[in-house]
């Protein structure tokens, strides 16, 4: 490849995260805020968790172990 495409191809990736980054600041501020955890899977795509669920799931696992 020409290194002035690695170049140009590395400055584009730049300003495309920086873009992502600005379009999703304020939701990703907010569940931060919440204390989520926040998961970048795209352009413009977010996962959200909110942590809580994971002691749900423990509670019931435990449930499942004393009513068996």
């Amino acid at each position: 490849m020409h290194p002035y495409g690695t170049n140009w191809l590395s400055l584009f990736r730049t300003r495309m995260t920086m873009a992502d980054l600005a379009l999703c600041a304020d939701q990703d501020r907010w569940a931060r805020q919440l204390k989520w955890t926040v998961n970048r899977t795209g352009f413009g795509a977010r996962q959200y968790r909110d942590p809580r669920f994971d002691l749900v799931q423990e509670l019931e696992e435990v449930g499942r172990l004393f009513s068996a």
